[in-house]
């Protein structure tokens, strides 16, 4: 009897001493899940242990348009299709930093190469060609002698050079356009070598050619649809974008009862973007990869490159065509679908990014750029804190990571402004700012907010300057509601100095959208929200002066 109580004794022990190992061996487990959810950036975590059935789809911006062709081939197919727009180069950041998505529908090829190696990618295929051009309003054109006549990149640049042309475009240190124009470019003047070389960016020559060139640029865009946006609401007489966005602009000034823009392909070279998407391998999505080898296959289907003609889009890899709907490719507009088209070809991404920093230190045009920052009493604590550190990352070096810099060249005047607009603070060297930070730091907010005075004051030092030389922005920043002054007042002296000169703003706290929207109308800008990520905000301001 005693002897099976010990018998049962040691069975309760070891069914215990299994149950805790167990027990252990669960919390462990949770331990690792937990730890590597904190560990883990963005939602790379949720993927793995909660993984939803959507395909997510981050897209340069430009494919916006291409949306509804996509999401109606999904909706039909049963697919729930998340799409992400981005530029082209935050697009790299992203991915590179590690955020997650299980598809990338990139502009130009040339920026796969950009793409860290933990950044796996798959299945890329090209969906159609894009060619970046020069548009040219026909009467402009047939001024210039540019229609029915064969143009080589220098006939533009003379045209620049002697103040018979100018022209805005997309900004290549965020775009891909931009960036695609500005490599074709580069390259053609520099003679079409077989490879553009870390030498070539040192040739003085050509950096002078190229500063000459972008003297005749009026405005600069962040994105590729504001740039249509802004060109169609302007007074601007060229523009360089994708032949796409040509014939969207052309339907529209049509619309309008306006005079088209006509396409001009320097016969020495021309940039080409092919757009390829591809499947990012992330190790937890397998199952999203059936799903876009379908999606990927209707794009690419006699279907789906129907659908992208229809937007504009070349489907037919070089060589020429007939067989094209002429309501779209008109050759009233100068689109030529009947002539070989020479591709730029373009440097390796070591080059690439030396030349894009190239751009923003010496080639651009100068910008002089006004910041009037809000010290208004709702200011305090957090808010004044976002701003500090904004203004610290625009006005230093690490600004140069993200390529927007200001360089010697460049003017900047920050107004400060509460109840009252305060001194301003300026510089004519963009990359001496040292002392306006140390001001900027010791302003304390309080009292109400001067905003409309305070944009005046903006106006009032940078509507005399010479916008031939100087690419010239204001850029309002404000948490609240503007309660000093009046917008009419505003509009009243804005219209009184008669001059294209944008005023963006950044908000942030409880600023008041519809006040700002009205300023960004009347100046043919734009408002850019920063109170989730105030220093983003920047740097997307920063792509458009």
């Amino acid at each position: 009897m005693g002897k099976s109580k010990n018998k049962d004794k040691k069975n309760l022990t070891f069914i215990h001493i299994v149950i805790a190992i167990v027990f252990l061996i669960i919390i462990s487990n949770f331990i690792s899940i937990l730890t590597e959810a904190l560990d883990l950036k963005d939602n790379k975590w949720a993927k793995k242990y909660f993984s939803d059935d959507r395909l997510h789809i981050i897209s340069s911006s430009e494919n916006q348009d291409l949306e509804p062709i996509i999401q109606e081939y999904a909706n039909k197919k049963g697919y729930n299709v998340n799409i992400e727009y981005a530029g082209t180069l935050d697009i790299m950041s992203k991915l590179n930093s590690g955020e997650q998505y299980d598809a990338v529908w990139l502009s130009n090829s040339i920026w796969m190469y950009m793409l860290d190696k933990n950044v796996k990618t798959s299945n890329s295929k090209c969906t159609s060609i894009n060619p970046v051009v020069f548009g040219i309003t026909k009467s402009k054109a047939e001024e210039l002698g540019f229609i029915d006549k064969t143009v080589y990149t220098k006939d533009i640049l003379n045209a620049i050079e002697s103040g018979n042309l100018k022209f805005s475009m997309s900004n290549p240190t965020s775009t891909n356009s931009g960036a695609s124009a500005y490599l074709g470019l580069l390259s053609t003047l520099a003679g079409n070598p077989e490879v553009l070389t870390k030498e070539h960016l040192e040739n003085e020559e050509l950096k002078q050619d190229l500063i000459d060139l972008f003297s005749g640029m009026e405005r600069s865009s962040e994105s590729e649809d504001f740039l249509e946006e802004m060109f169609l609401n302007g007074d601007y007489e060229a523009v360089v974008t994708y032949e796409s966005s040509i014939i969207n602009i052309n339907k529209k000034l049509i619309a309008q009862g306006k005079e088209p823009l006509y396409a001009i392909y320097p016969i020495d070279g021309v940039s080409i973007s092919d757009s390829p998407i591809a499947f990012i391998d992330t190790g937890y999505n397998d199952s999203n990869k059936d799903t876009f080898l379908d999606l990927e296959s209707y794009i690419l289907s006699d279907e789906g490159q129907k659908l992208l003609q229809e937007k504009g889009r070349r489907t037919w890899f070089g060589g020429i065509t007939q067989d094209i709907d002429k309501t779209v490719f008109n050759p009233d507009w100068g689109i030529d679908t009947t002539k070989y088209i020479v591709p730029v070809k373009y440097p390796s991404t070591k080059v690439i990014k030396l030349a894009l920093n190239l751009y923003q230190t010496e080639l651009r045009k100068p910008t002089h750029v006004v910041f009037c920052l809000d010290y208004s009493g709702s200011m305090y604590g957090t808010g004044n804190n976002e701003l500090m550190n904004a203004m610290d990352y625009i006005l230093t070096d690490e600004a140069a990571n993200d390529f927007i810099q200001f360089s010697k060249k460049d003017k900047i005047d920050i107004v400060p402004f509460s109840t009252y607009v305060m001194d301003e603070i300026s510089t004519d060297d963009g990359t001496k700012t040292e002392e306006m930070l140390r001001k900027i730091h010791e302003e304390e907010p309080d009292g109400s907010t001067a905003l409309y005075p305070a944009a005046r004051r903006a106006l009032e030092l940078v509507e005399n300057e010479d916008q031939d030389t100087y690419n010239v922005s204001i850029v309002l920043m404000t948490d609240g509601r503007a309660n000093v002054g009046t917008y009419n007042s505003l509009e009243s002296y804005y219209r009184l100095v008669n001059k294209q000169i944008p005023i963006y703003s950044i908000m942030f706290g409880s600023a008041s959208r519809y006040d700002l929207e009205d300023i960004a109308e009347l100046s043919n800008a734009k408002v850019f929200d920063g109170r989730v990520d105030l220093v983003k905000a920047f740097k997307e301001v920063r792509g458009y002066n």
